[in-house]
């Protein structure tokens, strides 16, 4: 049947198609289980023929003898390379130049945080096929589509949107087990900010994934809060592989469903000021977030006279004691910290292009020290 033509009132009429959303929910192959690296053979080599294995010189002491005889058994080439002293524009200008020497076709990155950043960062940067291979639960770098930038001495300076989850990532729980606990420990506090900024960030927003991003978070939280406890009693046991999956997979399942909008707010910029000072280098990723989450609480009843973020608050506070997560700047090591610094802390925390800003009420830097100082108030 032969349709009629629209008036031109009717076309008019019509709403415009919007602008494509990008969203990179999560890697293109997940594996996991014990000695499950020992079993990737295959999956690595679909990758290409010629890997650069970037992680710090820890990392790659430990796994290089098991990752090599991985990669040696398919036919593969493999070179190593150090992303120290940090992931910096230094070291991804020495790692660019380690991929053209070397001719690599894919990344594999070894390591923590950082060092997985970094290596998502260079394949994005030379269009290379890129495998994660996380050594502890201390963040979701190995599941995300972002790289975090810093200074040769450690100072966050920006964070880079990348093209894609990485193409494979390889969970191995016995290579995990050889972490130090605290490194978990951190994870879990990175993890469960996820709830706490995302909650804020998504600003009850009526869209379909970002709403399953927040309840994601939500689940997250509750995990980590029920069995937590036990898993850091048990290490290797199957609740303890539960909180490395919700540290590991999990908690970047809400950052890929719900992109920007459920990522990072006044806990991660407290962190991202906290890099600037010398002495917090003592403390990792997760130990300065989780402190940042009862920042972000206490903001939000000095500002806004929050009852549940009291609450809230109280619970985590005896969390944390629990696990050992750090509750005041004394416990980041800051005991002796000047005014000053703190208020250089802030200012950056403050800065126009903080997610700071994603909070639903404006905060200047000095509500944000005074926040800093009476997180046990």
């Amino acid at each position: 049947m032969i349709q009629p033509t629209p008036s031109t009132s009717e076309c008019n009429s019509i709403t415009p198609v919007s602008s494509p959303i990008t969203i990179h929910v999560g890697p293109a192959r997940v594996i996991r289980g014990s000695q499950i690296l020992e079993n990737s053979g295959r999956e690595l080599a679909a990758l290409g023929q010629r890997p650069l294995v970037i992680g710090g010189d820890r990392a790659l002491s430990i796994i290089q003898p098991r990752l090599f005889t991985v990669l040696e058994e398919q036919g593969l080439t493999p070179q190593t390379a150090s992303y120290l002293p940090d992931c910096s524009e230094t070291s991804l200008e020495t790692l660019r130049q380690a991929v053209a020497d070397h001719q690599a076709d894919f990344i594999i990155g070894v390591g923590g945080g950082k060092a997985l950043d970094t290596a998502k960062l260079i394949a994005h940067q030379c269009h290379l096929a890129i495998a994660t291979l996380p050594t502890s639960g201390a963040t979701c770098a190995a599941w995300t589509a972002l790289s975090n930038v810093y200074s040769n001495q450690g100072a966050f300076l920006y964070d880079v949107a990348l093209d894609r989850c990485p193409d494979l990532l390889i969970l191995d729980y016995d290579l995990i087990l050889t972490a130090p606990k605290r490194t978990l420990v951190a994870g879990i506090g990175d993890a469960i900010a996820k709830w706490y900024e995302a909650s804020v960030s998504s600003g009850h927003c009526e869209q379909t994934l970002i709403i399953a991003a927040v309840q994601q978070a939500r689940v997250l939280r509750d995990i980590l809060l029920q069995h937590s406890p036990q898993a850091l009693q048990n290490p290797g046991s199957e609740t303890w592989k539960q909180i490395v999956d919700a540290c590991v997979l999990m908690a970047g399942v809400t950052g890929g469903l719900g992109g920007a909008q459920c990522r990072t707010v006044a806990a991660h910029a407290v962190h991202n000021g906290l890099t600037h000072i010398d002495p917090t280098h003592k403390t990792i990723h997760g130990e300065k977030v989780a402190y940042g989450i009862l920042v972000q609480l206490r903001l939000e009843e000095m500002i806004q006279n929050n009852h549940l973020a009291l609450s809230a608050r109280q619970q985590l506070i005896q969390f944390y004691e629990q696990i050992g997560l750090p509750k005041t700047l004394e416990d980041l090591g800051l005991a002796e910290v000047t005014l000053a610094q703190l208020r250089q802390v802030a200012a950056i925390a403050c800065a126009k292009s903080s997610d700071i800003h994603h909070l639903p009420f404006a905060v200047n830097p000095d509500q944000l020290v005074a926040a800093m100082v009476s997180t046990l108030n």
